[in-house]
């Protein structure tokens, strides 16, 4: 059985654990990371020397790295739906995955982190308006995107669905306004409606 390391409130852990109900699988997941802790242990550290969640088992086969993770599961169980097979496809996939780890997430981060695990009097003013200017941004980029397609690689709901709808998800929990970007909206809308998603994307932030 499918063993998943970490806690559901991770935007990483999320990516997992949606991937695998996505996929139908049997999966046993264990709290880690944050107030949890296990991550520091020796037996955790074998398993990720970075001490980072999630972490996952698959048999003897070990794997850390959130989207590289949701790769996997696809390529494993759903080659040529969730994991496309042809080629530009595929990279257009990745290419939007890893635009979320590298662009998106790091612009996200430190708003949500004033805002969310940051009492209220200690909060910066600045660094959360920093960065909301640079997602909304962001999300126009994406909401350009989703203009020209139902799903973010196409007409097709696919690996590259998942890392986003996290961010997203994170993203328009904020307690913050924000601006209108309809074809966003309406692709997240349709994600949320999506049974494998609950208990995923249906939790309050924290």
């Amino acid at each position: 059985m499918l063993h998943i390391w970490g806690r559901i409130s991770s935007i990483n852990v999320k990516k997992v654990v949606w991937t695998a109900q996505e996929l139908g699988l049997n999966f046993q997941r264990t709290d880690a990371g944050g107030l949890f802790g296990i991550v520091k242990t020796p037996e955790y550290v074998r398993l990720n020397p970075n001490s980072t969640v999630p972490v996952i088992e698959d048999d003897d086969f070990v794997l850390w790295e959130s989207n590289v993770i949701v790769r996997y599961l696809c390529a494993k169980h759903s080659a040529g739906q969730m994991y496309p097979t042809d080629l530009r496809a595929r990279f257009d996939a990745e290419r939007w995955m890893d635009w979320q780890q590298t662009t998106l997430n790091p612009a996200s981060r430190p708003g949500f982190w004033q805002l969310i695990r940051t009492p209220a009097e200690q909060r910066n003013a600045a660094v959360i308006a920093e960065s909301n200017a640079a997602v909304e941004s962001l999300m126009a980029t994406l909401d350009r995107h989703l203009a020209q397609r139902t799903y973010m690689a196409g007409e097709h709901f696919s690996m590259a669905d998942i890392p986003l709808a996290c961010e997203v998800h994170r993203w328009f929990g904020l307690p913050q306004p924000r601006q209108s970007r309809p074809n966003l909206e309406r692709w997240y809308a349709g994600i949320r409606a999506r049974q494998a998603s609950k208990g995923v994307l249906d939790l309050a932030l924290s």
